[in-house]
């Protein structure tokens, strides 16, 4: 998937910079076209006779190359790349593109491309774990650049622990999956719902139900990795996922999901609620424990606010809202009935009668429905298969929006 590939590698000042040439020489076996834009720091640990042998093309170090009394233009350097890694990235260069600081042509390029950009860390273990370098990676990651996490081992200090910059067989591996992955959400703003909701009783106790967040997640995984900028809100699970372009909001009640959706609605172009959020909460939560006193116990009810309805009641023309109905009787009827009063553009039909879908299964059953009774009807599979197919289906609904 590399081959024809342009490729702009950033080295900066860290003596991991000597695995370069090793990754410049996989990646012109491939078939890359490859250019470098070298650190002034990092030519310590590298030269630019190296790499423009391994490349075949001139090593740009500078905005104004003296010796040839060119201009290098990080603009257009930036446009000409289908992918910028930078790599090896330090600290102090992680700082710098976090903080908008352009003092040098390689962060300056970094600032005005167009194209992804992935980033792999490398530094001592103590620098790495350090409260500003965590911060810098996560405004990066909001950015939308992907972060290659580096790798533990023995480092340059003498010391072991993670530091170590990914191996290059590692990162071609990486750039070989993202090229294969379709991209076709790529800077879409995703709002996602899931998992249960849990209504308070008491301090101890509440009013659930079996949700597991498996099919949300599969789907905000899904959308993440096709391009997608994914706010997941999610009720309580056992769930983990780390991906760079997903951010996770938790939300333990129906009134705390409310609040968190709608925060995010207005600038999302697209929304999935799969949560299953409780449709009544109690009146009054004891502030004690109640006690078993051997009589009945009655608790009175009152209805939670509708986050569905009211999302779709905001919902711009040019914004995609999605649904999902879990039904037990008159499954379709029903399904179509929650999709044009609540001014879906999609739902997501599941039954409980049908074995191996529903809560907590790791596979799933579906039927897809869209406006004018467009109903498509698939197999049990995996709930990440399920994900690729809600997301093509959703896609198509974006085309025709978009048009």
């Amino acid at each position: 998937m590399l081959k024809g590939k342009k490729i702009l590698i950033g080295i900066t000042g860290s003596i991991a910079a000597y695995k370069i040439p090793f990754l410049v020489r996989l990646l012109v076996k491939e078939e890359v076209e490859v250019r470098i834009l070298l650190s002034q720091a990092a030519r310590d640990f590298v030269t630019p006779l190296t790499l423009s042998t391994l490349t075949g093309n001139p090593v740009i170090t500078d905005f104004f190359e003296e010796k040839t009394g060119e201009w290098s233009s990080h603009v257009e350097l930036g446009n000409w790349a289908d992918l910028y890694l930078i790599a090896p990235v330090t600290a102090n260069t992680l700082g710098k593109m976090a903080n908008g600081l352009a003092d040098n042509l390689l962060v300056a390029t970094y600032l005005a491309a167009k194209c992804p950009v992935f980033i792999a860390p490398a530094m001592d273990l103590d620098m790495f774990k350090h409260s500003s370098t965590s911060r810098n990676i996560e405004i990066l990651k909001s950015f939308g650049n992907q972060i290659i996490q580096p790798a533990s081992g023995e480092l340059a200090s003498g010391l072991c622990g993670v530091g170590r910059m990914e191996e290059p067989e590692k990162i071609l591996d990486i750039l070989n999956s993202f090229f294969e992955t379709k991209q076709d959400f790529k800077g879409k703003k995703v709002l996602i719902s899931a998992g249960p909701t849990y209504e308070a009783i008491d301090p101890v106790r509440f009013i659930g139900n079996h949700s597991s967040g498996k099919m949300g997640y599969a789907i905000a995984k899904e959308f993440a990795d096709r391009g997608a900028i994914v706010e997941l809100v999610s009720g309580p699970v056992n769930i983990s996922l780390e991906h760079h372009n997903i951010h996770i909001s938790n939300a333990t009640s129906a009134k705390e999901m409310h609040k968190a959706c709608l925060l995010r609605f207005e600038s999302a172009d697209i929304t999935v609620m799969t949560a299953a959020v409780a449709d009544y909460t109690p009146k009054a939560v004891a502030d004690e424990k109640i006690k078993k006193k051997g009589e009945t116990l009655t608790i009175d009810l009152k209805p939670t606010v509708d986050i569905l309805a009211e999302l779709g009641k905001r919902k711009r023309n040019n914004q995609i809202l999605v649904g999902f109905a879990l039904e037990t009787e008159n499954e379709t009827n029903n399904a179509l009935a929650k999709l044009n009063k609540k001014k879906l553009d999609l739902i997501v039909l599941n039954s409980l009668k049908d074995k191996g879908a529903g809560f907590g299964y790791d596979t799933n059953m579906i039927k897809l429905i869209g406006k004018g009774e467009d109903i498509q009807e698939f197999d049990l599979k995996s709930k990440n298969e399920v994900a690729k197919d809600i997301l093509d289906r959703i896609y198509l609904i974006s085309t025709n929006t978009t048009k």
